[in-house]
């Protein structure tokens, strides 16, 4: 591939009682940190909260965290599953760069 896969993980941040979580943010910076070791540069991963202005457009009926894969809808409104996105990028022909 010419160009790397381009990841793109739609979240924001959650209030809750003990405060205003990330948790999505972390998780992307988490998936970004697995893919990169898996695949090299062969993968970005970008994180956008909903109402950055350089977010992605929503698809209609998107739920959050919204996971896109070189601008597809991978998941949407479901838990982020690493092991899912690698058999992905895998079959979209990438292959384990063995660091």
């Amino acid at each position: 591939m010419d160009r790397p896969v381009l990841i793109q993980i739609v979240g924001t941040p959650v209030a809750c009682a003990a405060g205003v979580k990330d948790t999505w943010r972390q998780l992307a910076r988490w998936l970004a940190a697995q893919t990169s070791a898996r695949f090299g540069d062969a993968v970005q991963v970008h994180y956008h909260d909903l109402f950055d202005p350089r977010c992605p457009p929503l698809p209609p009926q998107a739920q959050l965290p919204l996971v896109l894969i070189n601008g597809q809808v991978f998941s949407t409104g479901r838990k982020i599953n690493l092991s899912a996105i690698h058999a992905h990028l895998e079959k979209l022909g990438l292959k384990p760069s063995g660091r």
